[in-house]
């Protein structure tokens, strides 16, 4: 897939998302994962902060009550109209919502303090690039802080990519841990922090944030299904909880310094 290609169908998948992402009833924005993050980050009253991939901005509003200024960057108007509308309503005074792509930031070099990405490398055709970016615009001593999706087993990593593809069409492609940590390294950063947490996620849900059509939800739901019946491997290693089906998320926080 082309960086263009890549970046319309960001646009498209995210653009339906938008409405929904900041739902109480999904996992993505629970107030306990981004108090986890910020404990991690420890970041500083004075610091510049900037998220590459944004969305709604759901970490950036998290991080704003304890920075001196927040930028919000993403490539989809939709969800930053979310996520400015959301922090006005909250009274967050101190962010910017700035949108374009991040293989391109419009931001000087050594310009940030903490540079961050939350669930997004996984809808990158050029994750080494934009890292590198991210590197470009963050001080010396600064922080660049990458959490994301991982595989449990990399031997199921293509089936867990190809259903994900499935019920999201702008997911690419999970890294793996070694993936990560290699992110870091070729761009000559000491990695201080890689801690995996394993995020409960109903597939109703799941599917249900991304418009997935219809009969796409039924060949998952078989596929999930045969996995539980011993009859195949998705990689998702699903289970039942009551009714309904559930599987496991495995979030990697990654925190690196310049």
């Amino acid at each position: 897939m082309s960086r263009k290609d890549n970046i319309s169908e960001i646009q498209k998948s995210f653009g339906m998302q938008a409405a929904g992402f900041d739902s109480n009833t999904y996992h993505l924005s629970k107030a306990e994962y981004q108090d986890y993050m910020i404990e991690k980050v420890k970041p500083e009253i004075t610091d510049q902060v900037l998220e590459v991939a944004a969305g709604t901005c759901i970490c950036g509003r998290a991080f704003a009550p304890h920075v001196a200024k927040v930028t919000c960057f993403d490539a989809t108007e939709e969800m930053l109209a979310v996520g400015q509308a959301e922090a006005k309503k909250t009274g967050l005074e101190n962010m910017d919502f700035v949108k374009g792509i991040a293989e391109e930031l419009p931001f000087a070099d050594h310009s940030f303090d903490i540079v961050l990405s939350r669930l997004a490398f996984h809808h990158f055709v050029n994750p080494r690039d934009i890292f590198t970016e991210m590197k470009r615009v963050l001080k010396s001593g600064g922080k660049l802080v990458m959490m994301d999706m991982t595989v449990a087993d990399v031997a199921f990593r293509d089936e867990v990519d190809r259903i994900e593809q499935m019920r999201d069409f702008s997911h690419v492609r999970d890294l793996t841990l070694a993936e990560m940590r290699d992110l870091y390294e070729k761009n000559n950063m000491k990695l201080l922090l890689q801690e995996q947490q394993d995020i409960p996620v109903s597939l109703d849900g799941w599917m249900k944030l991304t418009h997935t059509e219809a009969s796409v939800q039924k060949k998952i739901v078989q596929l999930m299904q045969e996995d539980l019946d011993g009859k195949g491997k998705t990689g998702f290693a699903p289970y039942r909880k009551g009714d309904e089906i559930y599987f496991s998320h495995h979030w990697v926080l990654n925190i690196g310094m310049k």
